[in-house]
């Protein structure tokens, strides 16, 4: 079996990357308003939420800490 390469794909696929960028730059001009005044709102949402993924793996709480080292310690007894 050859290989047989379809020009039409790379074609298709610039086509679909200038359709992109083109929409992408009209919802940006014709939304900026809109999006540049939710910003101040959308950094004060991201301080929580940065809080709760960031603090995840510091395993507040201590005490399946404490649990763990008290099983390892009775263990090697």
């Amino acid at each position: 079996m050859s290989a047989h390469h379809d020009p039409h794909d790379k074609r298709s696929h610039w086509v679909f990357i200038g359709f992109v960028l083109v929409a992408g730059f009209f919802l940006f001009t014709e939304h900026r308003a809109h999006v540049l005044g939710a910003l101040p709102y959308l950094l004060l949402l991201a301080c929580p939420l940065m809080h709760l993924f960031m603090h995840h793996g510091h395993r507040h709480g201590g005490s399946s800490h404490r649990q763990h080292r008290h099983d390892q310690d009775g263990e090697q007894s």
